[in-house]
């Protein structure tokens, strides 16, 4: 006989299938569109299965009404936020995200406590009594205090990244004495409380792990400078994964530690990917402590930078045989994309061979400027990553630097004394021509000069990228 439990076990099985879908299309430009369908086919799948669960566990009355209204608050304050939020908010909105998702780990933690472990020095519940028989009950504290742990890291360090982001709070990383040590301390004192409240499960010993876990979460990100606020991002995304797959535990919901594990495993990889563009250690990453040391000002004289028209820079791209556009934040913030795409496809119409270059950690998350070029119908085939092009500069006859900054930064290359030595950069001085659309010549988010900018075969057009990008069409 088939059972509302059977049923919602397949369910949670197409879920799941959807959920592996939706990462696979998200990973091309092309199929990104059907990914996100199938996430959000996945995710109305899971919830319907849910409800359908509860409702034949007799919940009923005041607890479906509140589960229904809850939904409903949910979803209508997120229609709303997604009406609003503009690309270049997107990436603070998912670090606020991910503060939910640690929030609700350490309440589903709680709860699992107040159910189970508190009810041992009193009338003890049926849940406990069931998992002393087994023998369980040191595995289930385990996973309370696991998933407290990660839950409270997840919130406090997705709220840090979310003020640092939206500018409420300085970007500059935290630098304490003894940082490093200070997190490892920290790590250590769980470790020892972890074992201590499986043996003895005190009140006390959830608290502290809770206090010391929230402390721990804010000291990893606020360590971090807003330059590498991209891979925090990713990283938070990892550990959400983490905290809900040890939720999923807990509530011995199957669905909900697939997704978890999914997540958190697709959120490493892709800091992995990106700790190696921007030559970072991984392991660095998840300590927290890869936030660029502070130094002493970087004061070399460059020379004399050159600066050109919007005039100027119509006449080099009309008569240009090659084009190659390599966009950065400052482009999400002028809102130059569509003009750009515009410029794309008038410089295409002249029979100029057009193409993008895009950073790995280009904008403040990955894929922000795939996104960008996509919302304004730039070809796909056209944009290509770092690894892809950047070969090409040399006989590139002029290259667009839009709002682009530390990712062409040719001191990656050539100084090992500069901060982002090392780091993989698009190498956009090896064109015959590069022009720099800047409001100044201020340094980008990792506080370093670009000598870019002085180079004998580069010239700065300053201003709102978009009003640039527009004088240069009208001159077309």
């Amino acid at each position: 006989m088939i059972t509302v439990g059977t049923t919602a076990g397949a369910a949670y099985i197409v879920a799941a299938l959807l959920f592996i879908l939706a990462l696979a299309g998200l990973s091309r430009h092309e199929t990104a569109r059907a990914g996100q369908t199938f996430g959000v086919t996945g995710m109305a799948v899971a919830l319907a299965a849910t409800v359908a669960a509860a409702v034949h566990r007799d919940l009923s009355g005041a607890g479906l009404t509140l589960m229904i209204g809850a939904m409903a608050v949910g979803a209508a304050i997120g229609l709303w936020r997604a009406r609003v939020v503009p690309m270049t908010g997107m990436p603070e909105l998912i670090a606020l995200l991910h503060s939910f998702v640690g929030l609700a780990a350490v309440l589903v933690g709680w709860n699992g406590y107040l159910h189970v472990e508190a009810t041992l020095h009193g009338p003890v519940s049926g849940q406990a009594a069931a998992l002393q028989a087994r023998e369980l009950l040191g595995i289930h504290s385990a996973e309370v205090f696991i998933g407290v742990f990660i839950g409270a890291v997840t919130f406090t360090g997705s709220i840090v990244a979310f003020l640092k982001l939206s500018a409420r709070i300085r970007s500059a990383p935290l630098m304490l004495p003894g940082r490093n040590r200070l997190n490892l301390a920290a790590l250590a004192v769980c470790a020892v409380l972890t074992t201590w409240f499986v043996i003895d499960p005190a009140l006390w010993l959830l608290v502290a792990v809770t206090v010391v876990a929230l402390a721990l979460g804010w000291h990893l990100v606020a360590s971090i400078g807003g330059g590498d606020m991209p891979v925090v991002v990713s990283m938070l995304n990892s550990y959400s994964g983490w905290a809900a797959a040890a939720s999923g535990f807990l509530l011995e919901n199957d669905l909900l530690i697939i997704t978890g594990a999914l997540v958190g495993a697709s959120g490493a990889y892709l800091s992995s990917v990106m700790c190696k563009a921007m030559n970072r250690s991984f392991v660095s990453v998840i300590a927290g402590g890869f936030g660029l040391e502070t130094g002493p000002a970087d004061d070399t004289d460059y020379g004399e930078h050159r600066e050109i028209t919007a005039e100027g820079v119509a006449e080099l791209l009309g008569t240009a045989d090659s084009v190659i556009i390599t966009p950065g934040y400052g482009m999400a913030v002028a809102q130059a994309q569509y003009g750009v795409a515009e410029l794309t496809r008038r410089l295409r119409d002249l029979d100029v061979d057009v193409r993008f270059g895009i950073h790995p950690v280009a904008g403040r998350l990955p894929g922000h400027m795939n996104v960008l070029l996509a919302e304004a119908k730039v070809p796909y085939d056209i944009v290509l990553e770092m690894d892809e092009i950047n070969d090409d500069f040399d006989g590139t006859t002029v290259v667009l630097v839009i709002g682009a900054n530390d990712t062409v930064n040719p001191a990656a290359a050539e100084d090992p004394g500069s901060p982002i030595a090392g780091m993989p950069v698009l190498q956009v001085w090896n064109a015959d021509n590069v022009i720099v659309f800047k409001r100044s010549m201020a340094s980008g988010y990792a506080g370093v000069q670009n000598p870019l900018f002085y180079r004998e075969n580069s010239a700065m057009l300053f201003g709102d990228a978009k009003d640039r990008v527009e004088d240069i069409l009208r001159v077309l």
